[in-house]
């Protein structure tokens, strides 16, 4: 069974400057910085509910499916992780529109991926309309290795889902949009998100 652990930490320096200490601990660049859009799908919140997701990106030319178990208990968010690489998302799209799964959530972010050679981990700085994240992703012990080569704290981990941390930005921002997206304007509507 496939398995993600994950971290996000919040920083507010910017994405120049966490390019500049992920660099200076030794990473290098794999992906530019690339926008992804995400469009997560559920039926009537029963995912969401049970803490699985079911989410389709698009990433330049590349769509992925992934589905995500149940996050494990713990400092590090662990859960099952499945994805494969989709030709035809709009006929994806309304396959699962006819299952009676809809867009609940869209959320765009652009991203930049780092790695060093001979690690098994992969940093991301994640610029998103509610700020910048680091998101490390590896085993455990890389995790925590990692973070503190990049001087960051175990206590600044979040593990906290992105619709679960605009959720909380959108409380304290009466008026901002469902969607975590850069333009408003482009919000979907679907049968999810109608009254």
């Amino acid at each position: 069974m496939p398995v993600e652990n994950e971290v996000k930490v919040r920083f507010p320096d910017g994405a120049g400057q966490a390019r500049a200490r992920i660099e200076a601990g030794g990473y290098r660049l794999v992906q530019p910085r690339t926008l992804e859009s995400d469009r997560v799908f559920d039926r009537g919140g029963e995912l969401r509910r049970s803490e699985q997701l079911l989410r389709l990106r698009r990433q330049g030319n590349r769509a992925v499916l992934t589905y995500k178990g149940p996050p494990r208990g713990g400092r590090h968010k662990t859960r099952e992780e499945i994805e494969l690489e989709v030709s035809d998302e709009d006929a994806l799209a309304s396959v699962l529109e006819r299952l009676g799964y809809g867009v609940a959530f869209r959320y765009e972010k652009y991203r930049t991926k780092f790695r060093a050679d001979g690690e098994p981990g992969i940093i991301t700085i994640d610029e998103t309309p509610m700020g910048v994240f680091l998101e490390l992703e590896g085993p455990p012990e890389w995790l925590d290795a990692t973070a503190a080569r990049l001087g960051l704290s175990p206590s600044e981990y979040v593990t906290a889902s992105y619709a679960k941390l605009y959720q909380e930005y959108r409380r304290a921002r009466p008026g901002l949009a469902e969607d975590m997206v850069f333009d408003d304007s482009a919000t979907i509507r679907t049968p999810e998100k109608q009254p």
